[in-house]
């Protein structure tokens, strides 16, 4: 099977739609910036999308893991850098 645009696959994002009324899902291959496709095919109702939930990890100082190894009144002005090595050897241990 060839691919178009010189041997590279086209890539277009799958959408997730949920019907505000009955709530029927269904999912979509749709190029980016499209909008609903219209109205839901069970009922009628307006077509939404559904944003799933991305893994994300935050690292670093100034986040709240971090920061939870400093006593409230002791968390600012402080040299991060000797934080930092101080909780890679919490890590480590």
């Amino acid at each position: 099977m060839g691919f178009p645009h010189g041997g590279y696959p086209v890539v277009v994002p799958l959408y997730e739609y949920r019907c505000a009324s009955c709530g029927h899902r269904l999912e979509l291959i749709q190029r980016m910036g499209e909008g609903a496709p219209g109205p839901c095919p069970e009922c009628g109702g307006d077509l939404r999308r559904v944003y799933g939930r991305v893994a994300v990890q935050f690292s670093g100082w100034g986040f709240s893991k971090t920061d939870a190894l400093l006593p409230e009144d002791r968390r600012r002005g402080r040299d991060f850098k000797e934080l930092q090595e101080k909780a890679r050897e919490i890590a480590e241990s």
